[in-house]
């Protein structure tokens, strides 16, 4: 069975649907409309209850507005929009996520006892982080498996010179403003 019926009367997470084509748009609306789907091997139509929550990947009410996006698909799937901020706005969860995710790639490479040196979580802190959490996660787990010591330096972190620079100013700037 499909992801759709396995979400009968559960939840269907479907993650940057910006990026789907307009014939699977199509497919999508006609299921999201009539809460019912075939098989691409059968003629049975099949009824599914679920809840579906949708992350577009990219603005969909201007990929609507370009006609990137089917409008039709775009407000069936605005019923309820959840705005999370990007993690450059929320730098407390940074440190909790990138203590978890030490913790987790530090297990799973056989690293123990490892942390972070105080002037890496600063970095870490301010940097601004586009791609977001994924990009945090592969910066530490890159991290874990290159570090040589048990305490990660701010060197160890695969991060660019101007990325650096950048967080630099940013905390120089909160403490000017602090």
């Amino acid at each position: 069975i499909g992801k759709f019926e396995q979400a009968h009367t559960g939840t269907l997470f479907l993650d940057e649907v910006s990026e789907l084509s307009q014939r699977l748009q199509g497919k999508l609306l006609r299921v999201v409309q009539e809460r019912a789907f075939q098989r691409f091997s059968g003629d049975e139509t099949i009824q599914v209850d679920m809840r579906l929550l949708a992350s577009p990947g990219a603005d969909l009410e201007k990929a609507a507005r370009e006609e990137r996006f089917r409008k039709d698909l775009y407000y069936r799937l605005n019923v309820i929009a959840i705005r999370i901020p990007a993690l450059r706005e929320r730098p407390d969860d940074i440190l909790l996520l990138a203590d978890a995710f030490l913790q987790e790639a530090a297990s799973r490479h056989g690293r123990r006892n490892l942390s972070f040196k105080a002037d890496t979580r600063e970095l870490l802190r301010y940097h601004p982080w586009p791609g977001n959490v994924r990009e945090l996660k592969n910066v530490v787990e890159r991290a874990v498996i290159s570090a040589e010591g048990c305490e990660l330096a701010p060197e160890d972190l695969p991060l660019s010179p101007a990325d650096r620079t950048e967080a630099v100013l940013r905390a120089a700037t909160v403490e000017m403003m602090t």
